[in-house]
């Protein structure tokens, strides 16, 4: 159970690792794609927290946090919970009449270990698309200088210095600062004691198995959704002459096989809910912008959920969650207002072709934030209802319409009717 925060609750931020310059691009470029704005803001915030030698802050509220963040308490969890995800920071509690808690900052991996992390970079490559994501890489390489007809001329420690007659030191130094980079934790799906067991020993020497060998298995089955059979097969049909576990060749036939699957599309790791760089800034207060928040901080499936009034979507709701945020590629403020506009015209129904109609005019019309989304939808029904193409009975209108509009059931008629219309406005 999760410990709910307080303004007056206090953190201490404590300095694990050694932090630069070159980490601040490293998160804009490789993580902030993945987690959003607000969530390396408030790492750059705690970072700001820390003393002259960068060591350990003072003691401060979560309320000053939010003062000098300009941001809502709510913000600050949801941000701080995608740093503790991603391998940012750590989180302790102790618990009290006035909760304290202790934030330890780490740094990010550098961009080898982040572009070579199976998913991290998939994540990056989902939310980016293949040009930013090849630019970023061409970014970070490093140039290859030709040394062929060049000569290693460096000289050895020994070379230089002797060695000396010392009567006793210990070389054990604790506590000392250094780069530290927190790993990801994910929850396995698969078994791999079993996944292994699946491949005959004469093809598999298990000694080889090393810990960066499973770690590598585990997140690879993590991003692609692979369970034990399929895992097995994929290790097989990666094993070397001899008998060990060519890790390219892994990552290369784990993405083959899911593309296979899959028509040709790489795993995308969504949002929960709308990215923070498309929401609209906090501060306005009226009943609209109350909206927009609410279509912005619910995931399309809770938004169902709440719109059933706590029952679970159907499957056939589901795939058609899934054919808007994926085949569409529609972000999920942009999904709910679609759900909401059709949910109130088309009493209460939700009935895919007719959906499919309207995603596909949403996607040509490139909308991406929810303000965008609702007004397109007013717009477009306005010149929809001026021509008298959509009847007769009038309903329960969406919250955010500025006048009161009719309600339809869509009959294949009707929908007919509207790919004419439509047409006008391609």
């Amino acid at each position: 159970m999760k410990e709910k925060l307080l303004p007056a609750d206090t953190f201490i931020v404590i300095n694990k690792t050694v932090l630069n310059d070159q980490d601040r691009k490293i998160l804009t470029m490789l993580y902030q794609p993945i987690i959003g704005a607000n969530a390396i803001s408030l790492f750059f915030s705690l970072w700001s927290y820390l003393d002259k030698l960068e060591l350990m802050s003072i003691e401060c509220t979560h309320h000053h946090l939010m003062t000098s963040m300009r941001t809502k308490l709510e913000s600050i969890i949801e941000s701080r919970e995608k740093l503790e995800a991603i391998g940012l920071i750590r989180t302790y509690i102790k618990k009290d009449n006035i909760n304290n808690y202790i934030y330890e900052l780490y740094s990010p991996l550098n961009p080898y270990d982040f572009l070579n992390n199976p998913i991290l970079s998939v994540s990056l490559y989902s939310n980016v698309g293949k040009i930013e994501f090849e630019k970023i890489k061409e970014y970070f390489k490093t140039p290859r200088i030709n040394l062929k007809d060049y000569e290693d001329i460096s000289c050895n420690f020994s070379d230089v210095f002797e060695s000396t007659n010392i009567s006793s030191f210990d070389n054990m130094v604790e506590d000392i600062k250094r780069i530290n980079a927190n790993k990801l934790s994910i929850v396995s799906k698969i078994d791999l004691e079993n996944t292994l067991s699946l491949i005959p020993e004469e093809m598999l020497n298990i000694r080889s198995i090393t810990k960066d060998i499973k770690d590598l298995i585990y997140k690879l089955s993590f991003i692609y959704n692979l369970d034990d059979d399929q895992m097995s097969e994929l290790v097989r049909n990666s094993l070397t002459e001899k008998k060990t576990i060519d890790k390219q060749l892994l990552r290369n036939n784990c993405s083959k096989y899911y593309q296979f699957e899959n028509s040709g599309k790489l795993p995308s790791i969504v949002y929960r809910n709308q990215p923070e760089y498309l929401r609209k800034p906090i501060g306005d207060t009226s009943n609209k912008a109350r909206m927009i928040y609410q279509f912005e901080t619910t995931s399309p499936y809770d938004f169902l959920i709440n719109k059933h009034g706590g029952n679970t979507p159907t499957k056939n709701e589901y795939s058609i969650l899934e054919y808007l945020l994926i085949d569409m590629n529609l972000k999920p403020g942009v999904v709910n207002v679609l759900l909401d506009y059709v949910l109130k015209i088309n009493n209460n129904k939700l009935v895919k072709n007719y959906i499919e109609l309207i995603a596909e005019q949403w996607s040509r019309a490139k909308l991406e934030t929810v303000e965008d989304a609702m007004n397109f939808a007013e717009k477009e029904y306005k010149k929809s209802h001026n021509k008298k193409t959509i009847t007769k009975k009038v309903e329960e209108k969406p919250e955010w319409f500025g006048k009161e509009i009719q309600d339809t059931k869509a009959t294949d008629k009707e929908i007919n009717e509207m790919k004419e219309l439509l047409k006008e406005y391609q």
